[in-house]
């Protein structure tokens, strides 16, 4: 494909993360019937955490994403494609998100935090293919990139996949700290993110 590739594949991808971002705060919500509205914005704490968690992973999946594009000089149909499979599982990341804002620390709260860890088990594996697949024998990758950048993205993907099976694992037994863990991930891969940005080397 021509050099516009890239740069139409992420300006589609950015809109996908917009909107999934903001359609999160629509997760959050009180009972206007009710009274007491201090005592409701306390209680409604678990979408507190589920927003802020859910919000935090699509903002390192959007840095990252944005980084590995701007290293990458073309893109074929078969990234595109894996690149559509990724964004379908950003695009979904709300749903399972309202799942834990509604029955954390209620019934239902084990089914409703699996479903949300293997969202993002998924996301995490259908990610590492969609870098590998443009890693590999740098398929879409510029021949001006050091490999000491290219190391350093291998680096802050690999624990991504393990990382997120033992938050899935977790879920069966406490699904408060399969949250808390996965909101752990997200606040670890921030600085993460930063780090390969910059090529691995310290600021």
């Amino acid at each position: 494909m021509n050099d516009r590739g890239p740069a139409r594949l992420e300006a589609f991808s950015d809109g996908v993360f917009a909107i999934a971002a903001t359609l999160l705060t629509l997760e959050i919500g009180v009972d206007t019937t009710r009274g007491d509205l201090g005592g409701q914005l306390t209680h409604i704490w678990p979408a507190y955490l589920a927003y802020v968690t859910t919000f935090l992973i699509i903002g390192v999946i959007w840095i990252n994403h944005h980084h590995c594009v701007s290293l990458m000089r073309r893109v074929d149909r078969t990234f595109l494609f894996i690149n559509l499979l990724l964004l379908l599982t950003v695009a979904f990341m709300p749903f399972p998100t309202r799942l834990v804002a509604q029955y954390l620390q209620k019934s239902g709260e084990q089914d409703a935090v699996i479903a949300y860890a293997a969202t993002m088990l998924l996301m995490a594996c259908v990610y590492n293919v969609w870098w590998r697949y443009a890693r590999t024998g740098r398929r879409l990758i510029g021949e001006d990139v050091p490999e000491r950048t290219l190391s350093a993205v291998d680096r802050a993907f690999n624990p991504g996949v393990p990382s997120y099976a033992i938050v899935f694992a977790v879920a069966f037994v406490s699904p408060l700290a399969s949250v808390v863990i996965t909101l752990g991930i997200a606040v670890f891969y921030l600085p993460s993110a930063a780090l390969f940005e910059r090529g691995g080397e310290p600021a």
